[in-house]
């Protein structure tokens, strides 16, 4: 009988081992899961976070089209800035029919416009300097001029003046502050190419 319970103690040691085994794998399983847990609430909180000053603080816009050549190309990525301090000569983005356009802020509320058949622009009676743009060009233009900028309002031209449809066109006209989304800030894409620009 003796013998008995010395070979049933023996056989008992793998198995007590195996359990043993199998409670710290369990124990590691639980640990990963809640690690894991814990890692994805963060990365989703981060991304959330990341998500909302994207939206609200800094959005990020890609570049299409060409009306803003030379200064933006197409493709290029910039990062916006929401701020209510607005001068002539920022670059804005803002909304128009269902699309977010980009321009540059020529005139603010009360200012006096004059744009020459040759393309120069007069801003309060004195030339504007403009060496941000290639080439001078009245474009398409249906806008009277003296013209005077109305009130919580910018008269935005894109720097590729030949091509651009902008605030010179009824169509468009001048754009209300409620419709600017924000200023550039800078140029982030290529990064051969990155630029302050406010």
């Amino acid at each position: 009988m003796k013998k008995q319970k010395e070979k049933n103690t023996e056989q008992d040691f793998p198995q007590l081992e195996a359990l043993q085994t199998e409670l710290k794998h369990e124990r590691y399983k639980r640990r990963f899961r809640r690690l894991l847990r814990s890692t994805v609430n963060a990365l989703i909180v981060v991304a959330a976070i990341a998500a909302l000053i994207a939206t609200l603080v800094f959005p990020v816009l890609q570049i299409a089209g060409n009306s803003m050549e030379p200064s933006l190309n197409e493709g290029d990525l910039v990062l916006l800035v929401k701020t209510n301090r607005l001068e002539t000569g920022d670059l804005c983005a803002f909304y128009y029919s269902n699309k977010i356009l980009i321009k540059r802020i020529i005139g603010a509320p009360g200012d006096y416009l004059w744009i020459e058949e040759d393309g120069t622009v007069y801003l309060n009676g004195e030339p504007l300097d403009e060496p941000y743009i290639s080439e001078k060009a009245l474009g398409e233009c249906d806008v009277e001029f003296p013209y005077q900028v109305p009130e919580n309002s910018y008269f935005m031209m894109g720097d590729h003046r030949e091509t651009s449809i902008d605030s010179r066109s009824s169509t468009i006209g001048c754009i209300a502050d409620d419709q600017i989304v924000g200023k550039i800030w800078c140029k982030i894409w290529p990064l051969s190419g990155i630029e302050w620009m406010a």
